[in-house]
């Protein structure tokens, strides 16, 4: 099981620190490079670029909080979210596929 994590590739977890600016002030955030990378998918997903996105989540925590205490733990827990309910999805397209699937079976064996 350790080989799952062991064997990933260095880039993934290195970190990188990203200038932004939000809400007219700069800022600085440090992730790890698979989460820039799926904060970037999101985005594309979303149409928007990443700093159009990162303003607009952050504006929403705003409005819902009133305060954003932790920006970086914020971002890593969205791409979290995302992940799992990418995988959510996929697992639901796969039983619907297969449902469908073993109903041609049955329906031929008839």
């Amino acid at each position: 099981m350790c080989q799952l994590f062991a064997h990933q590739p260095q880039r993934d977890y290195e970190s990188q620190t990203r200038s932004l600016r939000i809400g007219g002030h700069c800022t600085s955030i440090r992730l790890e490079m698979s989460f820039w990378d799926t904060l970037e998918e999101i985005a594309a997903k979303e149409g928007m670029s990443l700093a159009k996105f990162l303003t607009k989540l952050h504006n929403e925590v705003l409005d819902h909080h009133g305060e954003v205490n932790n920006l970086a733990s914020l971002l890593r827990c969205s791409c979290l979210i995302y992940r799992s309910r990418s995988a959510l999805a996929v697992s639901a397209a796969a039983i619907a596929e297969f449902r469908g699937n073993a109903t041609v079976i049955l329906d031929a064996a008839e």
